[in-house]
């Protein structure tokens, strides 16, 4: 929803924070670092050293004096080094809303103190290396396995030293010119996924819409993910430096400089090697994502503007006569009363017709989602406002509750750092259920805005003097508000039914795909908005928040007819699908033209058959963080051609996304990575070829080209098992997995009952096709009396019709089944002539009734081996 233009902000800030968010100041001008004096074991298997400043200036402010330093190798893959003041406790990331190992207490000599060591000193893990010179003091932290260095803060012509003061943070790494660079946002990149040397890229949430290119905007991640290949061979690694300050990042190609305005150096290290290793890893620390509810994965309609309950009806049968499918309609704050939280307008959305409507839709399997913006309304007459003051759960400022002005009005912001805000806000997501049941809740806006006048930080914020639970200062708590309140929406929304929460927030930290989705704000409806888009998705993916998307055809303005198709196309793809408009726009929604209408059957018809693989990609990210869309490095980290791509993406492994992202064309020039791929809207169609390379595809207007890749099994809602092997290749191995739960669950995880994993597996060697499932709790699915009724194998070499087809060690005609199969040869685009291989087949066999909870075998023999 588009911000509005706000009134007041108190601003406490240093000329420093001016000059240190500056390019052009060095830190060589700054000082001359620290010397490492002591360093000693600690009981709980880290080692902490001192450091002492080594020549004191007033630049930005004192620096302190003493450090203290604490390294750990907290897991095989993950090493921390934590950087703070000796003598007392700064502020850092609270430990209760981001759990995590806590250093020991500073102030404190603990352990076996060493003499001060004169030559590089080294503390080896099973992959990280940490090692350290003493003076000036700088550390470095290298791959065992193959000797690269990660980071190095040594100094050299490009940066000084490390300067460590009150507010003013700064430490730079040297990197090699040939490493990639992601992450670090959020942001929307122009120039795609991978980081662009001397871009700037601060981190510090503010209510910026998204059609700014390159600046800071609703989330804080100050995570990078580094992809090397060395020798032929990729290694990733990914540097988190966990601090909620507000701070610039400067990428130069060659280095990279952290300029933060408070808190503490933390910094984590895991070592990968690949990249889906990477983000294991790094949610392993900082919270796997939330499960999402199965229905979370249909398509979504919003619109800022639904100004009464007749014109969302209407939104609802118009998706139906359209035959475009709509699995959950939104509301933005059309159905308040004055734009208040927690409340029903009497007139626009009178409560008795609502809940008739909301029946109506629940018995078709339909959802609703409402908005919720942080700031409550300053009303005496309001039961919100009321409760919330007499728990006094609102941010001070000056002893008093912060007022700031946002849509309701005058507001106060909750402060939910205190635990009775918490509770509070829990308490009144349970009376708004009870006035409406609504299945989902999407927080917008907090950022927390206050307004006020333009300056470096602060601006379209509360002030940064503004005071939280504890004293704690919004100056360093501000990028973690939004945060806080999807930990507590999530607590609140938990605790009604029992039910797997669904919460969509714009503000977003390290951490925060644990709890929620997200969406990237309000976009522009402009190609250009369409190609940043696939970019901010896969970032997102790598910062742990796998359940990401944009406003499909843009927030504003309305989009062109053509746009509106291509888009989509996208968006039909995105982890989350949701079509999303301003209230100035005209509507937007996709049965408002007739060939984006098409365009949407076509696009999200695709995305219906492929909901079992889609979910099974959330229980995946789930346990193992893996990111639902990802950039083709993920999959191909050895085909460096990849490395930049950002105009495509991969869904899971093997599913690739090959959008038009230009006005006017009706071809596509497609990145393909070595192997061979199959068009899923006509499997005899495919792209094969053993080191890869670019090809351009027909994409005319209702058309988008998604191609599965080889030594895949996916399975299909209404479509069976499709399984893909190298095209005419005499052997192959292929495999896939499902999980199926009952989808409303708290938790997604086998061992309750409710819920079913298959691992599939197919072969094709000797003239046999045979594939086979490997079940655990297969229960559930039998109970729901599941069955695969047709599988698809793609890529068999030769020709000939099957026979001795067998299935669970029965042949299939001693069993008197109906079964049906076909056989098509596979057309290329770019295809096996080239290679100088045989072509290839597709067989379907159709009429099976293999049930998904047991265990089942099929093979038969055909004319596989004979070329063509």
């Amino acid at each position: 929803m588009v911000t509005s233009r706000i009134v007041f902000s108190s601003l406490s800030l240093l000329v420093a924070l001016i000059l240190c968010f500056s390019p052009i100041h060095c830190s060589n001008t700054i000082g001359k670092g620290y010397r490492l004096i002591s360093i000693e074991e600690s009981p709980d298997g880290g080692f902490i050293g001192y450091l002492q400043v080594k020549q004191k200036n007033k630049i930005y402010g004192s620096d302190i004096t003493t450090l203290r330093l604490y390294v750990k190798h907290e897991t095989d893959t993950r090493l921390r080094v934590h950087i703070t003041d000796a003598k007392k406790q700064r502020w850092e990331v609270p430990y209760n809303l981001l759990p995590r190992e806590q250093p020991p207490p500073v102030g404190k000599v603990i352990g076996k103190s060493r003499k001060s060591p004169i030559t590089v000193q080294e503390l080896s893990g099973s992959e990280l290396i940490f090692s350290y010179t003493t003076d000036p003091f700088s550390f470095a932290v290298k791959r065992r396995s193959n000797g690269q260095t990660l980071f190095n803060t040594s100094s050299n012509s490009a940066f000084g030293e490390m300067v460590f003061k009150d507010q003013y943070l700064e430490i730079s790494t040297s990197l090699p010119k040939d490493a990639s660079i992601y992450g670090l946002g959020e942001n929307s990149q122009a120039n795609g996924i991978k980081l662009v040397p001397n871009e700037p890229y601060t981190l510090y949430t503010e209510d910026v819409s998204a059609i700014n290119l390159n600046t800071d905007l609703y989330g804080s991640h100050p995570v990078y993910m580094d992809l090397r290949n060395v020798g032929g061979k990729p290694y990733a690694h990914a540097v988190l430096l966990l601090n909620s300050n507000g701070m610039d990042v400067f990428y130069r190609g060659t280095s990279l400089t952290y300029k933060v305005i408070g808190g503490v150096f933390d910094f984590y290290f895991v070592a990968g090697p690949s990249p889906l290793d990477v983000v294991d890893q790094y949610t392993s620390l900082i919270g796997r994502p939330a499960p999402m509810p199965y229905w979370s994965l249909g398509f979504h309609q919003c619109r800022w503007g639904y100004r009464n309950l007749s014109v969302i009806e209407d939104v609802v049968d118009s998706y139906q006569k359209a035959k475009i499918p709509l699995d959950v309609i939104w509301n933005d704050d059309d159905h308040m009363d004055a734009k208040k939280d927690f409340t029903l307008s009497p007139i626009s959305y009178p409560r008795a017709k609502l809940l008739n409507f909301l029946d109506r839709i629940h018995k078709m399997g339909m959802k609703y989602v409402v908005i919720n913006d942080p700031g409550i309304g300053v009303n005496s007459s309001y039961g919100v406002y009321q409760r919330g003051m007499a728990n006094d759960v609102f941010i001070k400022y000056e002893g008093k509750p912060f007022l700031a002005q946002v849509w309701p009005g005058a507001v106060h912001f909750p402060d939910f750092l205190n635990p009775k805000t918490v509770s509070w806000w829990g308490e009144e997501i349970r009376r708004f259920h009870e006035l409406v049941p609504i299945d989902g809740l999407w927080i917008d806006m907090n950022e927390i805005n206050a307004t006020g006048v333009q300056a470096p930080i602060g601006f379209k914020t509360i002030a940064t003097s503004a005071l939280h639970y504890n004293g704690v200062r919004e100056y360093d708590a501000h990028s973690i508000y939004g945060f806080s309140e999807t930990v507590a929406t999530h607590k609140g929304l938990l605790s009604i039914e029992g039910k797997r929460p669904f919460i969509l927030s714009r503000s977003t930290f390290v951490g925060s795909g644990k709890y929620a989705a997200h969406w990237t704000g309000d976009n522009q409806g402009t190609w250009q908005s369409l190609q940043v888009s696939i970019s901010t998705m896969l970032n997102f993916g790598i910062f742990g928040v796998p359940m990401v998307g944009s406003d499909i055809c843009g927030f504003y303005p309305q989009p062109t007819e053509e746009l509106c198709n291509r888009w989509i196309e996208v968006g039909a793809f995105y982890p989350f699908s949701r079509d999303h408009a301003n209230y100035y726009s005209p509507r937007q929604e996709l049965y408002q033209w007739d060939t984006v209408a098409e365009s949407a059957r076509n696009a999200l018809g695709m995305r219906y058959k492929i909901l079992p693989y889609l979910y099974t990609l959330n229980y995946e990210a789930h346990v193992t963080g893996a990111p639902i869309a990802r950039p083709l490095f993920f999959s191909f980290p050895e085909y460096t051609e990849c490395y930049g791509s950002s105009r495509q993406f991969l869904l899971g492994s093997g599913l690739m996304i090959s959008p038009v992202l230009e006005q006017g064309k009706t071809e596509v020039e497609a990145l393909f990575p070595p192997g061979s791929w199959y068009q899923m809207f006509d499997m005899t169609q495919a792209v094969v070829s053993k080191k890869g390379k670019r090809v351009t595809l027909p994409a005319p207007l209702n058309f988008v080209n998604v191609h599965l890749y080889q030594n895949t099994i996916l399975p299909m809602q209404q479509g069976g098992l499709v399984i893909t092997f190298p095209a005419g290749a005499s052997e192959g191995y292929a495999k896939g997995k499902l999980y199926l739960d009952e989808d409303e669950l708290p938790e997604m995880k086998l061992g309750n009952g409710q819920s079913t994993y298959v691992d599939f597996y197919a072969s094709v060697g000797n003239g046999t096709v045979k594939m086979w499932s490997d079940v655990k709790e297969g229960k559930f699915a039998l109970s729901k009396g599941w069955v695969i009724e047709k599988v698809s194998v793609l890529g068999l070499r030769g020709a000939g019709q099957a026979s001795e087809i067998v299935i669970n060690g029965s042949p299939v005609s001693n069993e008197g089944k109906k079964v049906e199969v076909s056989l098509k040869e596979h057309t290329y685009v770019v295809g096996l002539e080239e290679e100088g291989e045989n072509k290839s087949v597709m067989v379907e066999v159709r009429g099976l009734e293999m049930l998904v909870g047991k265990d089942f075998s099929m093979s038969w023999k055909m004319g596989i081996n004979g070329a063509n």
